[in-house]
């Protein structure tokens, strides 16, 4: 994650102006924040997870979120909005509250696996955001269930009431 940071940021001669989190497919986090991003700017990772932002109330808020997420059960979606409301609790964007999006990409879980887009959701100009997400999400996920598991498909699936 860290090497994948390095060549994004080498030759961008904006890099000072530039914010990127990545996480490897074994989970390895890095996050790279710019000198010149405007504070309150930086990030924290952990295990599976880049938390950051900028423009925030102070270091609290990333700290809560990486604490939120490391602490929450759920599916992936649940637990990047559990750290977005302790982000937000922890004092959040400076600016106040505006908009909330979630990106969950899975390969081949778009809708009818035509894409990877598994939940691709964004509340704008909303009073609690946040909340809103949650309850956007919580919908999408009774509409737009999982897909059947890849590692057994219909066809090999046992006839009904045999082993």
């Amino acid at each position: 994650a860290k090497k994948t940071i390095e060549i994004l940021t080498k030759a961008d001669r904006h890099r000072n102006r530039r914010q990127v989190g990545v996480i490897s497919t074994e989970g390895n986090a890095s996050t790279f924040t710019g000198t010149k991003c405007l504070a309150w700017a930086g990030g924290k990772t952990g295990k599976n997870y880049a938390a950051q932002g900028n423009i925030l109330a102070g270091p609290e808020v990333v700290d809560a979120m990486a604490e939120a997420f490391e602490k929450a059960e759920g599916d992936l979606g649940e637990r990047l909005i559990a750290a977005l409301r302790a982000g937000q609790k922890a004092g959040g964007d400076k600016r106040g509250r505006q908009s909330a999006a979630l990106l969950v990409v899975r390969k081949g879980w778009g809708y009818s696996g035509l894409n990877d887009r598994y939940r691709d959701l964004r509340v704008d100009d909303h009073p609690t955001p946040v909340e809103e997400l949650a309850r956007v999400y919580a919908i999408h996920k009774k509409v737009f269930p999982p897909p059947p598991s890849p590692r057994l498909k219909r066809k090999d699936s046992p006839a009904p009431g045999k082993p």
